[in-house]
């Protein structure tokens, strides 16, 4: 009687493992944390082993070394996480053998590294180490402590090394993430390095070029002729570098967010008086036709106005560039159920078929850089299409070919009320 209710303990026993080994598969792959990853396995793997203590041990490729990624050998494992076993250790041997090693007595065993022991004031009497195997290597070793009542048998291997293999995956992922967020956090380090030195070479050029431009404009009064040329000349100059130095501070424009919006009820009207007042400032029309076609009032919109003014003066930018003297330009909007696009037209040089998608690609130039005669960082219609994506509208130009000028669209949703 007495052996038949043991039987069925054990038997009790082995179904409750097995079921925890199945369920456990979902718990490993779902934590990402490798240091709350490896204390669960390793509370899993004395478990499921009936031991006192469990390690997990992973090798360094870069470093050639096997290390202690974690243990429950000591209530403080920093003591022991880091340090290295020799490759000659029971563990070492298990990695370079990828074969499951049992030791019921650890004292007679040569491999047995007892520095560890000595160090962490813990006295390892028995052991079951694993290969943990992740595709065709081996990425580590799980060993588990002094079992309660020897010998170790097959169940206790079979189960260590089922719960190996998950964990060898479940660690293989959370490395994986960890990188992937360092990777991020030096990104984002890099991206704020960017925006500061732009913010300051900004700063630090902006003042000798207000400068240049005082002084250039002061020579224009001039009664010399050459000196007015002259004088022409360095303004012309200094206002290209002026939108240079506008284009990389708008750089961070290009990674722009639905978040980043400060959306406001307003007319299209609005955004186009908007527009008229900024050409009037930084833009010289009098070598151009340049003609605001207005709407109706009562087209309403739900808009950052700031930032779809900032992405029409970038499409006009582009087409008083590329439009000779003499050259139209025309800036309207159209209405359609759902939608309100802003067109800008020119007469321009135009676009070639297989180009009009290209032209929207950051920092791309329809002039080859060495030979161009227009100048820029090619952002202004990226950025243009970043603001209208984050308005969950569209960008978008239309060209008959060179020579035959060009349309750039910017559409955002209609308010409807």
């Amino acid at each position: 009687m007495d052996d038949l209710l043991h039987k069925v303990r054990e038997l009790e026993r082995k179904n409750s493992i097995l079921v925890k080994l199945a369920e456990i598969s979902a718990s490993l792959n779902s934590q990402y944390d490798l240091q709350l990853l490896l204390q669960y396995i390793m509370q899993v793997a004395v478990e499921i082993t009936d031991c006192e203590a469990a390690s997990v041990l992973l090798w360094d490729a870069a470093r050639q070394e096997l290390f202690f990624a974690a243990s429950t050998t000591v209530d403080s494992t920093n003591e022991l996480v880091g340090k290295t076993v020799p490759m000659e250790s029971i563990a070492g041997t298990i990695l370079q053998q990828n074969e499951i090693i049992v030791v019921n007595d650890a004292k007679r065993d040569r491999r047995h590294y007892d520095q560890v022991d000595k160090e962490i004031a813990f006295q390892t009497r028995s052991l079951l180490g694993v290969p943990m195997r992740y595709k065709d290597r081996v990425i580590g070793v799980l060993e588990a402590l002094n079992k309660r009542t020897l010998p170790w048998t097959q169940d206790d291997k079979d189960y260590l090394m089922t719960l190996a293999a998950q964990a060898a995956v479940a660690i293989q992922g959370a490395q994986l993430v960890m990188e992937l967020k360092r990777a991020n956090e030096e990104l984002q380090e890099l991206d704020k390095l960017k925006n500061d030195f732009i913010a300051i070479a900004s700063h630090e050029l902006r003042t000798p070029l207000g400068v240049i431009m005082g002084y250039a404009s002061f020579l224009q009064d001039s009664d010399s002729p050459d000196t007015q040329e002259h004088a022409t000349k360095v303004l012309e100059s200094a206002l290209r570098l002026r939108k240079i130095i506008e284009d990389m501070v708008n750089l961070r424009y290009l990674k722009q967010k639905q978040s980043d919006l400060h959306r406001e009820d307003t007319d299209a009207r609005t955004i186009l008086d908007m527009v008229r007042q900024e050409v009037d400032a930084v833009i010289d029309t009098s070598h151009h036709n340049f003609y605001i076609k207005y709407p109706p009032p009562g087209l309403r919109l739900y808009v950052d106005q700031t930032r779809i003014s900032m992405a029409i003066m970038n499409y006009l930018h582009n087409a008083f560039t590329f439009t000779p003297e003499g050259g139209r330009i025309i800036l309207e909007v159209q209405a359609t159920s759902s939608e309100v696009r802003f067109c800008v037209s020119d007469t321009g040089i135009g676009i070639e078929k297989d180009k009009l998608e290209r032209v929207f690609e950051e920092f791309y130039q329809v002039e080859d850089h060495m030979v161009r005669h227009h100048g820029g960082l090619g952002i202004g219609l990226s950025i243009a299409r970043a603001i209208a994506t984050a308005h969950r509208g569209r960008a978008w130009a239309e060209s008959d070919g060179l020579g035959r000028g060009a349309t750039f669209y910017l559409s955002v949703p209609r308010l409807l009320l």
